[in-house]
């Protein structure tokens, strides 16, 4: 007899997802573990596991289409079986906005006559000798209203075009022959081109795109953040860093060998920070404060829908080598859209990290129930005074803390940060647990 397969519960908050597309057609043979369909839910897409074989009978939903937790998804037999006869699937969610329809024009306001001006005479270059636009006294190209309406609509700077007008002011015709000539190939232009960026187009709010909005308002409107910022002497985490990859990075994992990447020194760094004050390890339950005993760390993967928060579970357990591994390993899984929802939640800390796309400063919004989080810009080059008062170039790195000031004060995250700070700046610490 057929299994039919419902809608798995991906997420302790999910109510409804969206099937995003199928993996195995109609007629195809399946065995268990093969994966099915793509199914988006509030937290991630992520990927639904047969666990019988067979052949795949019928699809009940077609991609696009929202299904409830519990509902048919498809059924499993054998080749040539009928499909049990279920309720009608979810209607497809459009993944375009239908077309507008034609716009209908209204008639414009009543207004008074004005006079009728005669018709101005088409602008001609003399036969004067071309000479170069010359500015006004205010620094303004000379140019007539109708030779800068051209330019505006052809996208053709004035400053760049020679006037055959009196004085060198410059007329349509002007215009039109500066537009008419290529742009050189070695010398970009700069000028506008006063064309439009694309068609207007809606895009409908994904599941997951609309659960951040309901997380990301709720953080910042119930929770009152403050903000610290320190700057960080990256020499030594960067030479330790360059040091080890040039000795490991070519070496089999199995036998050691790997990359580490800033970011693998900022999270283990954090959680040593965090050993040094726990305080900031914790969250607001209304009625208490909750201190956490391990250290359960989240670290943001941006996704092309959204962010994902990936936990790496007992961080302050495992060594830099550990917790690089893991965070490479999380980080696929959240790409690929094998990652469990129990690897996104519980956690006790966030860090998330702009340096990648050159953001040099930036603090995100805290990942509730966490009390604080941790930001990460780029590391940047730049004159800095060294011990002997000498300038010199150093490299430096900027972290900001977003703190939730129901559970922990600017004191204390100032001496987290302080914490954070030595340990970055003595990195060889991080390598002895």
């Amino acid at each position: 007899m057929a299994e039919i397969i419902e809608m798995p519960k991906l997420s302790d908050t999910m109510t409804v997802g969206t099937l995003v597309k199928w993996l195995k057609k109609e007629g195809d043979k399946v065995s268990a573990g093969d994966m099915l369909c793509e199914v988006e839910t509030d937290k991630a897409t992520m990927e639904v596991e047969n666990y019988v074989p067979g052949v795949l009978l019928k699809h009940y939903v077609p991609a696009g289409g929202q299904v409830p937790i519990g509902a048919p998804m498809c059924a499993i037999g054998k080749a040539g079986e009928a499909a049990p006869a279920v309720a009608a699937p979810a209607a497809p969610v459009a993944t375009k906005a239908p077309a507008p329809a034609a716009p209908v024009t209204p008639p414009p306001p009543a207004a008074a006559p004005t006079p009728i001006a005669a018709a101005p005479k088409p602008e001609t270059p003399n036969s004067k000798p071309e000479t170069p636009a010359v500015p006004a006294p205010d620094g303004r190209v000379k140019a007539s209203p109708l030779a800068k309406k051209v330019a505006t609509e052809k996208g053709v700077a004035l400053t760049g075009v020679t006037g055959s007008g009196p004085g060198g002011r410059i007329v349509r015709a002007d215009v039109l022959a500066a537009a008419a000539k290529p742009a050189p190939a070695a010398a970009p232009s700069f000028a506008p081109v006063g064309g439009p960026l694309g068609a207007d187009e809606k895009t409908p709010v994904s599941n997951m795109r609309a659960t951040i909005a309901r997380h990301l308002l709720k953080s910042k409107t119930e929770i009152p953040h403050f903000y610290l910022e320190v700057e960080i002497d990256a020499g030594p985490l960067t030479d330790l860093r360059e040091g080890l990859n040039a000795a490991l990075g070519d070496v089999p994992a199995e036998k050691g060998g790997g990359k580490f990447t800033v970011n693998d020194f900022i999270l283990k760094a954090s959680i040593e920070a965090l050993r040094r004050v726990p305080a900031v390890n914790a969250s607001w339950q209304g009625d208490h404060i909750q201190r956490h005993g391990r250290v359960h760390l989240a670290f943001g993967v941006a996704l092309e829908d959204g962010l994902v928060t990936p936990v790496i579970k007992n961080a302050d357990s495992k060594s830099i080598r550990q917790i690089s591994a893991e965070a490479r390993e999380l980080a696929g899984k959240a790409r690929s859209k094998k990652i469990k929802p129990d690897e996104m939640t519980g956690s006790t800390f966030t860090v998330t990290n702009l340096g990648m796309f050159g953001v040099t400063g930036f603090f995100g919004i805290i990942n509730p129930p966490n009390a604080a989080i941790l930001s990460v810009g780029a590391t940047v080059k730049k004159p800095v005074v060294d011990a002997h008062d000498r300038v010199v170039v150093g490299r430096r790195l900027n972290i900001g803390l977003a703190g939730d000031h129901r559970v922990i004060d600017g004191a204390v995250a100032a001496q987290f940060l302080q914490a954070l700070r030595t340990v970055l700046e003595t990195p060889a610490l991080l390598l002895l647990g």
